[in-house]
């Protein structure tokens, strides 16, 4: 059995506003709990009349 996160950029790591360094500190976090990165993407949302990126990350880990 596995556990799954979907980490965004509209998690509380984030405050709504993209952040390598917050990226980094959330992906070492989740780690040390024994997650890992299966993929990344970065789909594109449309609205009226514009589009916009977002970040997102799948984590797993196993279940003991």
């Amino acid at each position: 059995m596995y556990e799954y996160i979907v980490l965004t950029q509209k998690d509380k790591w984030f405050s709504s506003k993209f952040d390598p360094v917050k990226l980094q500190e959330a992906l070492n976090a989740y780690a040390q709990q024994g997650f890992r990165v299966i993929c990344c993407a970065t789909p594109s949302f449309g609205g009226a009349g514009s589009s916009r990126n977002e970040f997102v990350a799948v984590l797993e880990r196993r279940l003991s």
